[in-house]
């Protein structure tokens, strides 16, 4: 499984400040290592990490101790010598949850710390329409029966990240303004930790920003070092990975691509602003044009089903369908054309409806990308399906807290009884 970039840590003949930070480091360096390049002995990971090999024994025990590793079977390496034991990433009894909250949905991911899923659900509500109150009841009523989930099949959960489809300040976990739930400086992580029966960390995110880690790490193209993710919702998000890495921002703000003005003659956009590129390519707009008589399926509001009727209604030969379809691939293309201009990425994975109906809407949207992009056929940028669907952002929103919980791996479990007392770090 291609790593997402690990934090770098102090090397061992450092002279550290802290020695229990030391020791907090390089656990966390041993349980990195088993994640990103697999099952290893504890002379492989001293010589592959460049620890000592008693530094890496007493390690290993004490991640051991905390059931986060397992011993499983003998190393053969067809050298003299005793085989060494075998250690692999476990975690079964540390649990982490991801939840979405959207316009028309709740989506919930569950996963033990080597990423097994639990849990995956999805919650048909109204968040729009029931206000910031009433939705974030209902958010803590579906984290509450999601972390007796999960506690039942033993693996508690070590935190729990929401995504939210705005713009977010992820250090206080506030929710600064996401224009289609319409919520405003809404302190969400403070609401919804304050709801929960126990003490856990709960964090909160942009949605197209955990989706792209989520494509980046578990995805159709899984390790490609710059994407772009583009959520398929009523409103159009975006995610950027660039060298590897999440494309924040100066103040975290970027990805929101779905509000690049595309058409001052254009239609009022739910962020107040007129022509944005979600009013072109967005869910809504989509069902405006294949339903100018009103959605189709009767008042099902669930995503998933409303781009299923259209694809059935595609498939029939639905000229207003097909015209829909086509018009949306074309303005598609070209906001991917800014993209690929702006950020040069290799692939553009479309996520929600976009996957869904992306063989209708791909070739004219990589038409239009082709003709637009400055560099043209050099740019070599090419538009995929996800195959992550609706729960990219849960997934990547559960991922989050499994590297924190591998980033300090004290914060979970209980160390040996002679192992040095490392005090968890802070978290924000």
């Amino acid at each position: 499984m291609p790593g997402r970039p690990h934090s770098t840590v102090t090397p061992e003949s450092a002279a550290p400040t802290d020695q229990l930070s030391l020791r907090r480091a390089n656990l966390s360096r041993v349980i990195g290592h088993l994640r990103e390049h697999g099952p290893r002995s504890r002379a492989t990971i001293a010589a592959e990490t460049g620890l000592h090999k008693a530094t890496v024994s007493s390690l290993v025990d004490e991640l051991l101790a905390r059931r986060l590793v397992r011993e499983a079977g003998l190393e053969h390496s067809g050298t003299a010598g005793r085989p060494g034991r075998v250690l692999t990433l476990d975690g079964a009894t540390v649990g982490a949850l991801g939840v979405e909250i959207n316009v028309d949905y709740l989506g919930v991911h569950g996963t033990d710390l080597a990423n097994r899923p639990l849990i995956q659900r999805r919650i048909p509500i109204d968040a729009a329409g029931a206000g910031p109150e009433r939705a974030v009841a209902r958010l803590a009523e579906a984290v509450r029966r999601a972390l007796a989930d999960l506690a039942r099949a033993g693996a508690p959960a070590a935190g729990v990240t929401v995504a939210v489809p705005g713009l977010i300040d992820v250090e206080r976990g506030t929710v600064l303004l996401a224009p289609n739930l319409g919520w405003r400086d809404l302190p969400l992580a403070e609401r919804l930790a304050a709801a929960l029966p126990a003490r856990i960390p709960v964090r909160v995110d942009n949605d197209a920003n955990l989706a792209a880690l989520a494509e980046y790490t578990y995805g159709v193209v899984a390790g490609t070092a710059d994407l772009v993710y583009l959520t398929g919702e009523v409103g159009v998000g975006g995610g950027l990975i660039v060298g590897g890495r999440l494309l924040r921002g100066a103040d975290g703000y970027s990805g929101e691509v779905g509000h690049l003005p595309v058409d001052p003659a254009g239609r009022r956009c739910g962020c107040g602003r007129t022509g944005c590129w979600e009013t072109k390519v967005g869910l809504a707009e989509l069902l405006r044009l294949a339903s100018p008589t009103g959605p189709p399926g009767g008042q099902v509001r669930d995503p998933d089903q409303r781009a299923r009727e259209i694809d059935r209604r595609l498939a029939a030969g639905d000229p207003a369908a097909l015209a829909a379809v086509a018009e949306v691939g074309r303005w598609l293309g070209l906001g991917g054309a800014i993209l690929v201009n702006l950020v040069n990425p290799r692939v553009i994975v479309l996520g929600g409806y976009f996957a869904i109906l992306a063989d209708r809407l791909l070739p004219a949207a990589q038409a239009e990308l082709d003709r637009l992009a400055v560099a043209g056929p050099a740019a070599r940028c090419r538009f995929v399906a996800s195959n992550l669907g609706f729960t990219a952002a849960a997934r990547g929103a559960a991922g989050v807290v499994v590297d924190r919980v591998l980033a300090d791996p004290t914060t979970v479990g209980t160390p040996p009884v002679d192992a040095p007392r490392v005090p968890p770090a802070r978290t924000g």
